[in-house]
């Protein structure tokens, strides 16, 4: 299934807020480090599931695309690349020597959804803070996936610290200085979180990632897979420093247009710091429901990997922002038109594991 397939819309859309934790970090001692922060490596997936990508071409075209992702962040850091081990001759035809395959089955690509998201206590060490994955509120098949991030803990030998919730690593942003924004359509939601509060949910996404803070914005309830990922539209780049893809030309009879800007006039209103850049307008591939997110780009050591469209100024608008935004860091621009295809981008597809 397409992660930007249309759905049937419903759900009640609550209030804009904030609520406010700062015992967070001290109920469990996990705290979530910013994600431009050192990294030891970085995980990723293998798809291959045919009830998911039912189309053999496209399929094989996603591969490459994860590999090419995979092989650019190699240059950078180690890299895991999850998958059955019945896998690993084809996956490795694909991967350079630097990219590591480690033997846990996968359905699909989305390791920031399905993957673990890595935390560090009190004493400095890694753990894994844990959201549970169960397929965008089961909308997809996951019987592996929803494992993955308790089998990559138990190979590495660390501590799984549940949070209570369901939900996706793309469903939150943290800056790794006590702020969070999140949009609530991924979270309060009976798919995800029947019968928890948004104050609830609040509480125990503070306490998984030691932050104190939330920023809400009502983000699209129904209409894709994910309920409107926060990490497609706008990412922490700093201590209250955001950017955020916006089209230049908002419809404002599209739903993610309009939430989208909601999200963007509820941060500049929280006073943080808010960077456009636009989307492109030329795209390779032109389907309504392609993803052309600069803002899905992921934060290695010593480079930025991002997305390319094909649109020379909105490209070159973009390489300078993240520039700006990461000085010293190489900016390395790949076409990934297969996972915007598929409703995502490279962030979606990675996730990074810190260095304690």
């Amino acid at each position: 299934m397409n992660r930007r397939d249309l759905l049937a819309s419903g759900g009640a859309i609550a209030a804009v807020g904030l609520f406010e934790n700062s015992a967070a970090k001290a109920e469990t001692g996990l705290f979530v480090p910013r994600e431009e922060g050192p990294h030891q490596r970085t995980f990723m997936q293998w798809p291959v599931s045919r009830r998911v990508h039912r189309d053999r071409v496209f399929l094989d075209m996603t591969q490459q695309t994860i590999a090419d992702i995979a092989n650019a962040i190699a240059e950078f850091e180690p890299v895991a690349m999850l998958a059955d081990s019945n896998h690993h001759s084809g996956a490795r035809e694909r991967l350079s020597a630097n990219v590591e395959l480690w033997d846990i089955p996968t359905e699909d690509l989305w390791c920031r959804d399905s993957g673990p998201i890595f935390a560090i206590d009190s004493a400095g060490k890694l753990a894994v803070t844990h959201v549970q994955f169960n397929g965008w509120g089961e909308k997809q098949m996951h019987r592996h996936d929803s494992q993955i991030a308790a089998r990559v803990a138990k190979r590495l030998g660390l501590e799984l610290v549940s949070s209570g919730l369901r939900g996706e690593g793309g469903g939150v942003e943290h800056d790794g200085h006590g702020l969070l924004m999140a949009h609530e359509s991924s979270w309060v939601n009976d798919n995800r979180n029947p019968n928890l509060s948004r104050s609830e949910i609040e509480a125990r996404l503070l306490t998984a990632y030691g932050a104190d803070r939330v920023i809400w914005s009502e983000g699209v309830w129904g209409e894709d897979i994910t309920d409107y990922h926060i990490d497609s539209l706008a990412r922490f780049t700093g201590a209250r420093r955001v950017l955020i893809n916006l089209p230049d030309e908002p419809d404002m009879t599209d739903p993610f247009h309009v939430a989208a800007l909601d999200t963007h006039d509820i941060l500049v209103a929280e006073g943080l710091e808010v960077d456009v850049i636009p989307e492109p307008e030329i795209r390779r591939v032109n389907s309504s429901d392609f993803v052309a997110s600069y803002a899905n780009y992921y934060a290695c050591n010593g480079a930025i990997i991002a997305a390319q469209f094909g649109d020379p100024e909105a490209d070159q608008i973009a390489r300078a922002a993240l520039s700006r935004h990461y000085p010293g860091r190489e900016i390395v621009m790949l076409n990934v038109d297969p996972l915007g295809e598929s409703g995502g981008g490279i962030h979606c597809a990675t996730q990074q594991m810190p260095a304690a």
